[in-house]
């Protein structure tokens, strides 16, 4: 095919042309984990959209058969019955996370629903099921209107969706941000849904190998039972610790835990899983390496060369003098005189200090005055930018996987995400915290470490990475002559 890939083990293809999902999603199929089936289409078909303004001559013929190849495999039909759907993601060959757009439950026509109702004996799940499908597409296509009544016709619209919302004014600013170049285009990955609203032991969550703010060797993420994937990155249902598994779901604990060992051996990196899970059965979603910054990249290179994953030399490689920079973190320092609001969970690392900002348009409009923190309910793609000219990042809702810390890890600026006691009143540009109200444009103090949040300005101190750092710095100085810090 010219157009399209399948995601199996004999696929070998470059990121830039099949995308960084899909190319992760094919080492898992060579690992052995499980995968549901599916294939991509290719950047150089975006690239094509791009240039013509329709989908390139051939695509919809591929398409139609990659479908009846789906529906061989699973036994099920699309937009018939038994359904087949699927889940529609965009996939770029480098990580922009959130910034385009997903549709999820594709194929769930009107007889296709009637059909998963009768399936599972549960009328509830297939309608809801088709309610997020018709919002998904909705928001994709940018109309608002009905979907194509045949599951062929809704899958080449969504497809044509993902390719367009590459050029959406968030997914432009997250490029020129991170200097990705403007005409890579994405590929569109299409794989069989999974649902992780299912029942009682079906959910969805994301995981990192170790813990992303600090590097501790131990798994470390989020998870929301009866809910589908992009619930947890939204930030818009209050998730629970990834370790909640362990009790309510022992099965898919062990075989998650085990996929991370195994990835880790892959990489010789820590990684970041999105997995989902029904009727308690594990799928991975997606796979790549844990991109750490600050003091946890330096812990996790340190640990990895102890456990004889890679050399010391290695381990010097990885860790930027930026990183290095970061790993000496700030945190606060509060005296007698200050005013503690409250805690939330930190997402990254560091203290910033700025002026309450409750909307994206706030906090343009304050930024040019000084620093700004961006206070939200959640964070989403359209808030990408005002997270753009925040110093820091607070949110009500979500965990360390949600959009907002996920973005202020790329961004390397201060995070503290799910503080329960934060409602902000965007009408009347104010937060209350804990009871007590404040108004936009007052000084406030988030520490992305401990997660607490200062009224004004509060003092800080430096700490390190304590030995971590200090043996990393050792080992530079064997690699390089005097004077020079890793990754110089």
């Amino acid at each position: 095919m010219k157009w399209l890939r399948e995601l199996t083990p004999g696929t070998r293809e470059d990121s830039r042309l099949i995308g960084a999902k899909a190319h992760g999603l094919i080492e898992l199929r060579r690992l052995g984990l499980p995968v549901p089936p599916g294939f991509v289409v290719t950047a150089e078909a975006c690239r094509a959209f791009r240039r013509d303004g329709h989908l390139p001559d051939g695509l919809s013929d591929e398409l139609a058969a990659a479908t009846r190849a789906l529906e061989d495999t699973t036994g099920r039909r699309f937009g018939g019955s038994p359904p087949l759907t699927v889940s529609v993601r965009s996939g770029a060959s480098v990580s922009m996370p959130g910034m385009m757009d997903t549709i999820l439950n594709l194929g769930l026509t009107v007889e296709a629903t009637d059909a998963l109702a009768a399936e599972t004996g549960d009328a509830r799940f297939a309608l809801e099921s088709r309610a997020r499908f018709l919002s998904s597409f909705a928001a994709a296509t940018r109309h608002g209107h009905e979907p194509p009544v045949k599951a062929a016709d809704q899958l080449e619209a969504a497809v044509e969706a993902v390719f367009a919302s590459w050029e959406t004014p968030r997914a432009r600013t997250y490029r020129e941000l991170h200097g990705i170049d403007h005409d890579l285009g994405t590929a569109v990955v299409v794989q069989e849904m999974v649902y992780g609203n299912r029942d009682d032991r079906s959910g969805t969550g994301v995981a990192f190998s170790r813990n992303p703010g600090t590097g501790e060797p131990t798994p470390f993420g989020d998870v929301l039972f009866t809910h589908q994937g992009e619930d947890v990155v939204a930030g818009t249902a209050q998730v629970l610790p990834l370790t909640s598994l362990t009790s309510r779901e022992p099965r898919i604990w062990a075989a998650l835990a085990d996929a991370l060992v195994r990835l880790e051996d892959h990489y010789r990196d820590a990684v970041y899983v999105e997995f989902t899970f029904e009727a308690g059965v594990l799928w991975l979603l997606q796979v790549r390496p844990g991109r750490f910054t600050g003091a946890a990249a330096v812990r996790v290179a340190v640990d990895l060369a102890d456990e004889g994953r890679i050399s010391r030399a290695d381990a010097v490689r990885r860790v930027s003098p930026r990183q290095v920079e970061r790993a000496r973190t700030p945190r606060l320092a509060p005296n007698p005189d200050t005013t503690l609001l409250g805690r939330g969970t930190g997402a990254c690392p560091g203290v910033a200090t700025g002026r309450i900002a409750t909307t994206t348009e706030a906090a343009r409009r304050l930024a040019a005055d000084g620093p700004v923190i961006l206070v939200r309910p959640e964070t989403s793609p359209n808030d990408m930018n005002g997270l753009a000219v925040a110093a820091g990042i607070l949110t009500a809702r979500g965990g360390p996987a949600s959009h907002a810390a996920v973005v202020a890890r790329s961004l390397g600026k201060p995070a503290v995400v799910g503080m329960g006691t934060l409602v902000i009143d965007e009408p009347n540009a104010s937060v209350t915290v804990g009871g007590r109200g404040l108004a936009e444009g007052m000084l406030v103090t988030i520490d992305g470490t401990s997660g607490e949040v200062a009224l004004g300005r509060v003092p800080t101190v430096t700490s390190g990475n304590g030995d971590h750092l200090e043996r990393l710095l050792a080992w530079a100085g064997e690699e390089r002559g005097p004077g020079e810090t890793p990754g110089t």
